[in-house]
């Protein structure tokens, strides 16, 4: 498994942020995959996921309405539309399948950080 994620950085409250998620070494359509974020001081938390054909998202309630999950399994990549930015949303994002995690995967990326500050 390899995942690298990309499309942090600072922005103000209210912007927007993209962030993918390039995924190789495995067969990247076969899987759930999610986004999972890491704030100053806290544990990891699940906001988004969705299955394997792109169906069903799933968004964490501090997240619901503001960012929106896709992936292209032609290009083996996942993406978070962050919308409407808050000073809670500043994390480092990971992406990973729920699946391989449940699975006992450690594996995980190098995140990429996000800043939320006026």
């Amino acid at each position: 498994v390899q995942l690298v994620e990309s499309g942090g950085g600072l922005a103000q409250p209210g912007g927007s942020l993209r962030l993918s998620c390039a995924a190789s070494e495995f067969t990247f359509n076969n899987y759930a995959m999610g986004w999972v974020r890491q704030g100053p001081r806290k544990g990891l938390e699940w906001v988004s996921g969705l299955y394997s054909d792109g169906s069903d998202p799933y968004y964490a309630d501090a997240v619901k309405g503001r960012f929106t999950i896709s992936r292209d399994n032609a290009k083996n990549t996942m993406y978070l539309q962050m919308n409407s930015l808050k000073p809670e949303d500043t994390a480092v994002y990971y992406c990973n399948s729920p699946v391989l995690v449940g699975r006992g995967s450690t594996y995980w990326g190098q995140g990429t950080q996000v800043t939320v500050s006026s």
